[in-house]
């Protein structure tokens, strides 16, 4: 495989991943809790994103309160995965723009010794982008088995509690109950950091094999 095509290759790859990360950043689905009342056939579930904050009704009706809202707080993991997830779409982009850059089939560099180290360094921050996308992904993962109601509490007075957390109130079932999961947007961000290691790895090799085929 000539490095050209592996430029080619390595850019279609990190642009994947560039919209991967859009995706999961906007995404509301981060962590998934259902909780079913057997007695009435009820189904209510609670998504929580980076941004807001959602909860599904058997019906299909959605309500979904961003966390700036008094009655929805952000826990800390998904916090902290805000700054990263936005920090890595934006490393990614320069990423990109340094791969096409130093990309052979534009002339934007005339000399090829530059071409080639600009595709070496674009491939160095495109993995960069994936260890951002990796580290909340893993945190997250890791927190999934922390009982919910840490951050989610029943208030009987119908009105969020000091740490900001949304009413409970008429939920049907016990709290306790409640199990979280792993929602899509961590599944789709284990493929996304995968996906910015790929052509990060491709663009990477176009360097190391720009004088002909492997």
């Amino acid at each position: 495989m000539t490095a050209g095509v592996r430029q080619l290759l390595g850019l279609v790859v990190a642009s994947v991943s560039f919209l991967c990360s859009v995706i999961i950043c906007a995404l509301p689905q981060w962590r998934v809790t259902k909780n079913q009342d057997s007695r009435i056939n009820y189904i209510r579930e609670f998504s929580e994103g980076l941004w807001k904050f959602c909860e599904t009704y058997s019906l299909n009706l959605v309500h979904c309160l961003r966390y700036e809202s008094p009655y929805a707080s952000i826990t800390q993991d998904l916090e902290v995965a805000r700054v990263l997830i936005v920090i890595a779409i934006i490393v990614g982009f320069t990423g990109i723009l340094l791969g096409v850059a130093g990309s052979k089939f534009i002339n934007f560099v005339p000399d090829e010794m530059k071409r080639s180290k600009m595709a070496m360094a674009s491939g160095v921050v495109l993995f960069i982008a994936g260890l951002f996308v990796l580290i909340p992904v893993c945190w997250t993962t890791s927190t999934i088995s922390v009982n919910f109601d840490n951050h989610l509490s029943p208030d009987s007075s119908g009105s969020p509690d000091s740490s900001g957390s949304p009413d409970f109130s008429g939920f049907p079932g016990s709290p306790g109950t409640l199990k979280s999961e792993l929602g899509a947007s961590v599944y789709i961000g284990w493929i996304t950091s995968g996906l910015w290691f790929l052509g990060g790895g491709l663009l990477c090799s176009s360097f190391l094999c720009r004088d002909g085929t492997d």
